[in-house]
């Protein structure tokens, strides 16, 4: 799963993959994007795997599209393939059955906030900034404005796009667009924190808890629950709820 692009590391139940093109500010050119989607697949697919942490190497997390890519021809097929193999990878991170966790430094831009938003936790260093800025250029961040319209709310996300502006992390913190802003020295603890909270959980639950989550939110009310309803129900015939609930009685009675 290791490439120039993109580390892998297997920490015990904890994957870190590292986007690794320094140098261009780790865009997602077609062949990272595909380095990321394969690995997420191939991740999410490991019983050994419980979480993932997706972090980026250099001074940006991820400054969004290879621009030169894009301006390197102006066939429409080519350019609608490649946005729908972003739009494949950002998909393949949110129906992943292992939570996969933002690590944010420096910036991320464009694409690369849409990265953040797709992420199911996401936190930043107190320094990261954060911006859907293609406006600022002549493109409007459509595809990024998907996740991000789904992380924060209309309103903010809207702003967003139409301005350009970036944000800090603790603007971004209080959007909900992440989960918290930190300082360097503590950025490293808080991920391994809650990664290893999340992996200490019964994984079945866990797989079944996100992808429920991720069904019910976008439903209406009546079709959220009814999708969690039949959800419980079938957690409660899992193992790993039985003997869990077993315990939690058995020390109960003692």
């Amino acid at each position: 799963m290791t490439n120039e692009l993109l580390l892998c590391n297997l920490d015990g139940p904890v994957v870190r993959l590292t986007l690794n093109d320094p140098a261009r500010a780790n865009v997602l050119s077609s062949e990272m994007m595909a380095a990321l989607l394969a690995t997420i697949t191939e991740l999410g697919a490991n019983p050994a795997v419980r979480v993932v942490v997706l972090g980026a190497a250099g001074k940006v997390f991820c400054a969004g599209h290879d621009l030169g890519e894009l301006r390197s021809t102006e066939d429409r097929a080519a350019h609608e393939t490649l946005f729908a193999r972003c739009s494949e990878l950002m998909l393949a991170i949110r129906g992943c059955s292992k939570p996969v966790i933002a690590k944010v430094h420096g910036a991320a831009v464009a694409a690369g906030c849409q990265l953040v938003a797709s992420c199911d936790l996401a936190f930043a260093v107190d320094t990261a900034r954060f911006a859907v800025s293609g406006v600022n250029l002549g493109l409007f961040c459509s595809t990024p404005g998907v996740a991000l319209g789904r992380a924060v709310s209309r309103k903010n996300a809207l702003e967003m796009l139409l301005t350009g502006r970036f944000v800090g992390a603790a603007e971004a913190a209080t959007m909900g667009l992440i989960n918290k802003a930190l300082p360097a020295d503590r950025l490293d603890a808080g991920v391994d924190e809650a990664a290893q909270a999340i992996a200490a959980k019964a994984p079945d639950a866990i797989a079944l808890g996100k992808a429920v989550f991720n069904r019910q939110i976008c439903a209406p009310i009546e079709d959220a629950y009814a999708i969690a309803t039949t959800a419980m129900a079938d957690n409660l015939g899992f193992e790993s709820a039985k003997s869990g609930i077993d315990g939690f009685l058995e020390g109960r009675r003692g």
